[in-house]
């Protein structure tokens, strides 16, 4: 295994083994609101805190961009993406779909990324030219023909309702064609179920980076196609994402493109 993977799977054990330590105790937790509908509890601060001192102690230099505590050192030529505890919502309800999210970038370019589901101990993994790893066994993406018949995955706007009738339209036209959508409610696990197959197709408004960054790697290391809305290689900048396999991607493409175009949401664009 890649050392700089080695060493995030340490800390992403980490952070999974405070995570299911306390789904005992998920009635007595100190829970705030950071804006409408978004979530984050004393766990997500703990897993948090246990990722980036994991980490630190291996590379002292890096910097790191997590979700609960911001930007550190974002001078660093290596910066860690984290999301302790993606899913928070979920976790809280006792909902079985959340995940440990970590991911590398060296220089704009992303170079590792784990994501750990401390349930059902499931480890993706994915390093820059090496591939995509499912407990330490090779995952591609499926091989679904097109979108007749396929499975997708996706996440419904939640905080901000603003740009809901632009998702509905985009809903609305795949699943015409496709056999199925799921909404899960952690797009890193979204993600890693691309990489090894279980959906053929995935998108997302208005996500940020740190949901997306470890399951994008996984995604294209396991030999999907990721883009923005646009087909281009903003989605981290954006958090507007599609992902999925080769002959898949396309069509969800031709169809999620000039709906975002043609409406208010491709303001963000210009701006």
């Amino acid at each position: 295994m890649h050392p700089m993977v080695n060493i995030a799977v340490r800390a992403a054990r980490a952070a999974g083994n405070i995570i299911v330590r306390n789904m005992d105790r998920l009635d007595r937790l100190t829970i705030a609101s950071k804006k409408s509908n978004d979530f984050v509890s004393e766990v997500d601060h703990q897993a948090e805190a246990a990722i980036i001192d994991t980490l630190k102690q291996s590379y002292p230099d890096h910097g790191f961009f997590a979700e609960e505590s911001g930007i550190h050192d974002q001078n660093a030529e290596y910066q860690w993406i984290i999301d302790p505890l993606d899913g928070t919502t979920n976790y809280l309800h006792g909902f079985p779909q959340f995940a440990v999210s970590i991911a590398l970038q060296h220089k704009n370019r992303l170079e590792a990324a784990v994501i750990y589901d401390p349930l059902s101990q499931e480890l993706f993994t994915a390093a820059r030219g090496e591939g995509a790893q499912l407990n330490e066994k090779r995952i591609r993406v499926s091989g679904h023909t097109g979108l007749k018949g396929a499975l997708l995955s996706t996440g419904f706007p939640y905080t901000d309702q603003s740009y809901l009738d632009t998702y509905l339209e985009t809903m609305k036209a795949l699943m015409a064609p496709a056999a199925g959508v799921r909404r899960p409610g952690s797009a890193a696990l979204d993600l890693a179920w691309i990489a090894a197959g279980r959906a053929d197709g995935f998108w997302e408004f208005n996500l940020n980076a740190w949901d997306i960054a470890a399951g994008a790697l996984i995604v294209r290391e396991a030999g999907g196609i990721v883009s923005d809305f646009y087909g281009k290689d903003g989605y981290l900048e954006t958090g507007d994402i599609i992902a999925a396999s080769p002959k898949v991607f396309p069509e969800m493409l031709k169809i999620i493109e000039p709906v975002v175009r043609n409406s208010d949401y491709a303001k963000r664009y210009s701006s």
